[in-house]
């Protein structure tokens, strides 16, 4: 089969209500708030998707959200569910997710963003350690991971291997969406990549395009491409801060963890910014553009500054002036769908 998602019919759908069929619980956070699993279909390609595991990152469970309900609706004939089995964990770390409701809830309309202000003021994410995309276990046996993880990692486990897995992650600041892919197949990606670089590109955006070297598992592939990270690459990289506390903190990733149910799955991470910088960021002085790391802590203090000194709406009209602006949610939304497509669809000719 050709593979194409829907993707506009996707984007209408209404999510289901918190856990109603056909929503299994399959575990509870560490404040006993309930994880939701989805399971349809029953094809030859598995697929495993989830999202939500960072605190501040609440575009991709929307998205799966919406996901799961449109699967939900189909006739077990239908196409997508006969060419593929799916799992869906849509929302990994429910607490998270309640701790950030201050900023990102009531949803904002699709074609609008989230409130910079209020994000830069209200944000909580979490350090490594109970980061929970870096906190899967090591194998079933390991009680000592989180209890999120442990019950993401059951629900997978019960899938077998997997052809495709994704997790759905977002940034603050970018100039543009990032793609993540597991580096074994760049080989077999390279259409893809031009296609999906089309699809961003029809949508008025450029890729966030960086080339870290190989920090932290991040080694650039082309442009808006870049491997996914590995936590054998976050050890070491705080190994050699001097800050060997912090690199013990860091367990198998959601990818890693997938590819230890057997199979060559390919993996991915779609990276989707919130706040969008201007591409030719060319301004200097302070406040800086939060274009890196660094420059990205130094403007968020002097947001917080100014905040406290004048108001979020100073903060708000500053930020405009700086050509700051909010990625409308409905364009995220449809990349992360986009970018699925095109995984199933690499996934599925290299299986041909």
């Amino acid at each position: 089969m050709t593979w194409k998602l829907p993707i506009d019919a996707i984007l209408a759908t209404t999510p289901l209500a918190g856990g109603a069929a056909p929503a299994q619980q399959i575990g509870r956070s560490r404040a006993d708030r309930p994880i939701h699993g989805y399971t349809f279909g029953q094809g030859p390609l598995t697929i495993s998707l989830i999202a939500g595991c960072h605190a501040d990152e609440p575009v991709g469970p929307a998205m799966l959200d919406r996901l799961a309900a449109y699967l939900a609706q189909l006739p077990t004939s239908h196409t997508l569910l006969k060419a593929a089995s799916w799992r869906l964990v849509p929302h990994v770390n429910p607490d998270g997710e309640a701790r950030n409701a201050g900023w990102s809830h009531p949803f904002p309309a699709d074609d609008q963003g989230y409130d910079l202000a209020a994000y830069l003021l209200q944000v909580e994410r979490e350090p490594p350690g109970d980061d929970v995309e870096f906190g899967f276990p090591h194998d079933g046996a390991d009680h000592a991971a989180r209890t999120e993880n442990r019950a993401v990692a059951t629900f997978l486990a019960a899938g077998g291997s997997y052809n495709l897995h994704a997790t759905f992650h977002g940034m603050a600041f970018a100039a543009g969406p990032w793609f993540l892919i597991e580096e074994g197949w760049i080989g077999r990606t390279a259409a893809m990549r031009v296609s999906l670089r089309q699809t961003v590109g029809a949508l008025g955006y450029r890729p966030h395009d960086v080339d870290r070297r190989g920090e932290k598992g991040f080694t650039r592939i082309d442009e808006g491409f870049t491997t996914r990270p590995d936590s054998r690459a976050m050890r070491r990289f705080f190994t050699e801060r001097g800050e060997p506390e912090t690199a013990a903190l860091f367990r198998p990733s959601s990818m890693e963890y997938v590819r230890t149910l057997g199979g060559e799955p390919l993996t991915l991470v779609s990276e989707m910014p919130l706040f969008l910088y201007p591409h030719q960021a060319s301004h200097q002085g302070e406040p800086p553009l939060p274009t890196e790391p660094k420059s990205a802590r130094r403007f968020v203090a002097w947001a917080h500054h100014l905040a406290a000194e004048q108001g979020a709406e100073a903060l708000a009209v500053q930020s405009r002036i700086l050509g700051l602006h909010p990625m409308p949610i409905g364009d995220q939304m449809r990349l992360q769908l986009s970018f699925l497509e095109a995984g199933i669809r690499a996934v599925a000719s290299s299986s041909a």
